[in-house]
């Protein structure tokens, strides 16, 4: 056996909260050898975060560890401030989960790779920045000359997680902690991320630690899992164990909760034919005008289709593909330079301020992240009947009645009615936004990637609560996501989209299992399952579609 390049002994995290000390992690035990991955996988609270950033030192004042962590043979618990700083960076690296936060603003993402090389390498200014021009190659960012001269907010969501690989990766570090590196990807992108670190691992032979709840990352890049569940390690064992061979309860139920592409039963919807759609876009343009010295921009071309009364169309796509500016566009968010846009035959484009205000009262809209939709300065019942109150429905006791049946629908307590958002759980507050985009009884909610930042086990209750509540209200659904497989699981039908055109639409199991366009078909290639088995093939696959340019 080799030397692990990570050895983790009866490790424990605490935090001090008002006057008290709260465990975060518990007598964990784990290793990692050379060229292996291992994933700790678990809901968001289970201690994932907190004992991976404990392990390189980077926890707050507030805490404390004990136990024995050692990488290449030195206990990172025990060494000093100067030998935990010639560490990390050069033999443990870290990837965060947000880049834009992690990559300093102010500074090239060019300086900030040749900044680490030099401080731990001490290469020269010009050997530093041709080895920062190689490592943008290595990772794909497009055009590494020009590109390293850019700022974070200059790339794209895709290219900001790549240069943070490139800084991970400067100084070839024995040990890669990744943590959440492809959440809010899309999954071309998130593919060829984990195909990077992929093939660095056996390049350079390094040990990574993989933290995620996406279970089909799990299954494409693990060879051992070790699962938490209330800073408890419940369950630690091979990735082909795991997976088909659980033993805890908890896992078995974690796995239960991943949607699996291919697996759901087919849905279909008949729509009569003298049915009216509820909503109806016609040779849509939209276009976002030129500012100072940015051009204009044209976000969506040429887009068609309607959705009939009780259907969920799924609206699929890349960053930057124009879902989101369709799906603001449909409830009056965003003006349209050219075609047609109806709402239960009200025409939106162009229409007044005070014609817009009636037709979004037969609309809903469900935001990506809650936390920053709604209000934190008002209790969760005021939120929800806001748009009650401002549309004069109703006011005092039938207010509050009302609201009180809108947290029944949503399965809260209604006691929740006087909390505030920071009170609740990411899964709690995107009820909330449920119940408030349906508190006029909306004929068409907008949902947009409502379950992106979700656990698996919270966006699996999320989807049920969602689909019994569209069978009993009965309302039309433009669903907007990156996640095919939390598409298939809602739609009736699904629209594909690629740099603001509609590429492909069709019935839900038409567009899945016999995609016409190449980019629909890569788009599906590229979705990760949770079977390692099967996640090894599908990948094998995409290599060949992409190697044989779709033919």
């Amino acid at each position: 056996m080799t030397q692990p390049v990570l050895k983790v002994s009866n490790y424990n995290v605490d935090f001090w909260v008002d006057g008290f000390w709260y465990p975060a992690a518990m007598d964990m035990n784990f290793e990692i050898q050379p060229g292996k991955t291992l994933a700790i996988v678990g809901e968001s609270g289970s201690g994932k975060s907190s004992s991976a950033m404990g392990l390189m030192g980077l926890l707050a004042k507030n805490a404390r560890t004990s136990g024995s962590v050692e990488v290449k043979g030195v206990d990172m618990l025990k060494a000093s401030s100067s030998k935990l700083q010639s560490f990390r960076g050069k033999e443990v690296a870290y990837i965060f989960q947000e880049p834009m936060t992690a990559l300093n603003p102010v500074y090239t993402i060019g300086f900030q790779i040749v900044e680490t090389l030099r401080l731990h390498l001490g290469l020269g200014p010009k050997a530093a920045k041709a080895r920062a021009t190689e490592l943008l190659d290595l990772v794909g960012i497009p055009n590494p000359t020009v590109s390293i001269d850019k700022y974070p907010h200059q790339l794209s969501g895709g290219q900001k997680q790549r240069a943070m690989i490139a800084v991970a990766l400067a100084c070839d570090p024995a040990l890669l902690i990744a943590d959440e590196p492809t959440t809010a990807l899309d999954v071309t992108v998130q593919a060829e991320i984990l195909d990077l670190m992929r093939d660095l691992r056996h390049k350079l032979n390094s040990g990574i630690l993989l933290i995620t709840h996406d279970m089909g990352v799990v299954a494409d890049m693990a060879d051992d899992i070790l699962v938490m569940k209330d800073g408890r390690t419940v369950e630690y064992d091979t990735a082909d164990n795991i997976f088909n061979r659980p033993q805890h309860s908890y896992t078995q139920e974690l796995l239960a909760a991943v949607p699996k592409l291919g697996s759901v039963p087919m849905r279909t919807l008949e729509i009569k034919q003298e049915a009216k759609p509820v909503l109806s876009l016609k040779n849509v343009v939209i276009e976002y005008p030129k500012r100072g010295r940015i051009p204009a921009f044209v976000a969506a071309q040429d887009v068609s289709f309607d959705i009939f009364p009780g259907e969920i169309l799924g609206l699929v796509g890349e960053s930057g593909s124009g879902k989101t500016t369709i799906g603001r566009a449909a409830i009056g968010l965003i003006p349209v330079k050219s075609g047609s846009i109806s709402v239960v035959g009200q025409e939106i484009a162009g229409a007044p301020q005070k014609k817009l205000s009636s037709i979004r009262r037969h609309t809903g809209i469900v935001f990506q992240d809650p936390a920053s939709s709604l209000n934190p300065r008002l209790p969760i019942g005021e939120s929800i009947g806001e748009p009650i109150f401002l549309a004069g429905i109703a006011k005092g006791a039938e207010l509050n009645t009302m609201v009180e049946d809108l947290l029944d629908k949503v399965e809260l307590p209604r006691s929740y009615r006087n909390r505030y958002p920071h009170e609740l759980s990411g899964g709690q507050r995107q009820r909330v936004g449920i119940s408030r985009a349906l508190a006029l009884n909306p004929d068409i909610l907008i949902a947009d990637e409502p379950t992106s930042a979700l656990d698996v086990s919270i966006q699996a209750r999320f989807l049920d609560l969602l689909q019994e509540l569209q069978g009993k209200l009965n309302f039309a659904c433009l669903f907007i996501s990156h996640d095919i497989a939390v598409v298939e699981i809602l739609s009736h039908r699904i629209a594909v989209m690629q740099h603001g055109k509609l590429v492909e639409i069709g019935p839900r199991d038409q567009i899945l299992n016999n995609p016409q366009e190449l980019y629909t078909k890569n788009l599906l290639a590229a979705v990760p399952v949770p079977n390692p088995a099967e996640q090894k093939k599908r990948r094998e696959a995409r290599a060949a579609l992409l190697a044989s340019g779709g033919n």
